[in-house]
């Protein structure tokens, strides 16, 4: 008898369980030792990958808020007979009654998407039941890290492509990664984050439907191969397969022309164009999908003008990212917009024309920055180790971002009590006490706001190459709390 076959999907359901195996285990054992006070647990990342620039885009926070209203649910029946058959040793009845009874109870203040943040900057502070917080570490990292690699990455693009005039500039970035994606939720989730992050469009039809980002597509390289079949030439055939579109799409015809060689296909698409020009339309354009985007760019556009099709735009794709969109549009290539799959739906921490990167990820972390005494009092602490590189900053701390003249001066790191003269709080209240109070606004209100505030940020830091460290700085009393705690862990450890 053959099984059923399983797709891998997950339900809502089953997103109780995408946790890592410690946040169970140490749970049951707080549970059993009654550790469940009050901490606060921090997001932040301490460094950015070398070819992604000086700034992150946060991005990830709704998906993260609408997980914790899926928790809220509890621990669902099904699920809970299944841990109790594969892991009844470790984990107690009493404790998978108090999963299936979860209700987050506690705060969260967080950056709003579409924000520049910084590295050792908090992007979210989570206040709660220590075991509470622990449950809601895989999925925060998971979505945030991804989410956010994502949103940088297509600020870059389409900071190469459209410069410094990014809300204005008619070229367009468009999503092109679904079947490079990293699995289906990075496709679907990897369309909205590059949408934040300034793409105008997607190639995903999921994505437009979930998330309402315009959705876009030609023909492929089979549409035109497939009409040969070994009669006609191969030029006929693919004047064929391109008439045939244009009658289909008339309103919205953009022809592939590379399937045999380019600038015959060029010719064959302004034959094509002049004819949909006598019918009453205009041929929207043309897709260059390999070879030199330089070269051929210049090529075509001087052949499509000579045609009287001045207004047909040039579109490019092939392995494309923001170090080859620079430089291509630096030599002249005429191109209106890009197509840009593998490098942008995977983050790519790679510069192309050098040959240079690692890996593409970012290296977000979730780390405990105080917890309640007996008396319910919050302490401040903080992780040391024998590496300073993962040492902490002690305590639940805010951002102030100062503006000066319409442009980012500098952020300060401060306790949660401090408030900076002249600056602006980033971290804002999100959940409080469980209840959602933050309107979050539609994917189109947070991708204007990401362009608003990047066009906030400083050129020496947005540049592609040598870009400066913005400066973050930490404030006076963070600084002696910091000091203190390592003064006395060095006592206590070092000496």
């Amino acid at each position: 008898m053959v099984r059923n076959l399983e797709t891998g999907l997950l339900t809502e359901d089953d997103l109780f369980l995408f946790i890592d195996y410690y946040e169970l285990t140490s749970g049951k054992c707080n549970f059993d030792h009654n550790v469940n006070g009050m901490i606060t647990e921090t997001y932040f990342f301490r460094e950015i990958p070398k070819h992604l620039g000086s700034y992150v885009i946060a991005a990830g926070l709704e998906q993260f808020i609408a997980y914790i209203q899926i928790l809220n649910r509890g621990l669902s029946r099904k699920h809970r007979e299944w841990l109790e058959k594969m892991a009844g040793k470790d984990l107690s009845r009493e404790f998978l009654d108090y999963l299936e009874n979860f209700r987050f109870r506690g705060d969260i203040y967080a950056a709003p998407e579409g924000t520049p943040v910084f590295p050792n900057e908090p992007v979210i502070n989570i206040t709660g039941p220590s075991i509470d917080v622990q449950l809601l570490e895989t999925y925060l990292l998971n979505i945030m890290n991804f989410e956010s690699l994502i949103a940088t990455k297509a600020s870059r693009i389409v900071y190469a492509a459209k410069g410094r005039s990014i809300i204005y500039s008619p070229r367009t970035v468009v999503d092109f990664g679904a079947r490079r994606a990293h699995g289906r939720d990075a496709a679907v989730l990897g369309a909205r984050a590059a949408y934040i992050g300034g793409a105008d469009g997607t190639s995903l039809v999921i994505a437009g439907m979930k998330w309402g980002i315009p959705f876009v597509g030609t023909i492929p390289h089979k549409f035109i191969e497939e009409r040969h079949r070994g009669i006609g030439s191969f030029r006929e055939t693919e004047l064929a397969a391109f008439r045939e579109y244009a009658e289909s799409f008339p309103h919205n015809t953009i022809l592939l022309v590379d399937t045999y060689e380019t600038l015959e296909g060029v010719k064959n698409a302004i034959k094509v164009g002049l004819e949909l020009k006598e019918r009453g339309y205009n041929l929207v354009g043309i897709r260059l999908d390999s070879g030199d985007p330089v070269e051929l760019g210049k090529k075509a556009r001087k052949m499509l003008d000579e045609a009287g099709l001045v207004n047909v735009k040039i579109f490019a794709s092939d392995r494309l990212d923001e170090f080859i969109i620079e430089d291509a549009l630096s030599k002249g290539a005429p191109i209106d917009g890009f197509g840009v799959g593998t490098k942008l739906i995977t983050g790519a921490n790679y510069d192309s024309l050098i040959g240079e990167g690692g890996i593409s990820a970012l290296d977000g972390i979730f780390k405990i920055a105080e917890a309640s005494d007996e008396s319910g009092r919050m302490i401040p602490v903080t992780k040391f180790t024998s590496s300073m590189s993962k040492a902490t900053l002690p305590g639940k701390k805010q951002v102030w971002r100062r503006i000066e003249n319409g442009q980012y001066v500098e952020d300060i790191i401060t306790l949660w009590d401090e408030e900076v003269e002249g600056a602006k709080p980033l971290l804002i209240p999100i959940v409080v006490k469980g209840e959602l109070v933050y309107d979050f606004p539609d994917i189109k209100e947070i991708r204007r706001y990401c362009m608003e505030q990047l066009s906030m940020l400083p050129e020496k830091y947005r540049r592609l190459r040598n870009s400066e460290t913005y400066p973050v700085k930490i404030s006076e009393k963070l600084m002696k709390l910091r000091d203190e705690l390592y003064e006395k862990y060095r006592k206590e450890y070092l000496s």
